[in-house]
């Protein structure tokens, strides 16, 4: 199912990058990534840093899963 983000996730030129960030924050996918990875849970993340938004959250890691289906190979 295609998921539209445009409403939470935004890709800005000078920003974080260009690096896909959470919308009206400099907060990035990968940021929410590092943070599992780390060893923060669910609602630690969503307290210290998203303000509790449990659908931002959610839509961070549907962003980051979806991305990884349409990887781009270069050939040499």
């Amino acid at each position: 199912m295609k998921v539209d983000y445009r409403d939470i996730i935004t890709i800005e030129p000078g920003k974080r990058g260009g690096k896909p960030c959470i919308r009206h924050m400099r907060i990035t996918v990968y940021d929410v990534l590092s943070w599992l990875a780390s060893g923060m849970t669910f609602p630690q993340i969503l307290e210290d840093f998203l303000n509790s938004q449990t659908r931002t959250f959610m839509l961070a890691l549907q962003f980051a899963a979806d991305k990884e289906h349409f990887v781009i190979y270069k050939r040499a």
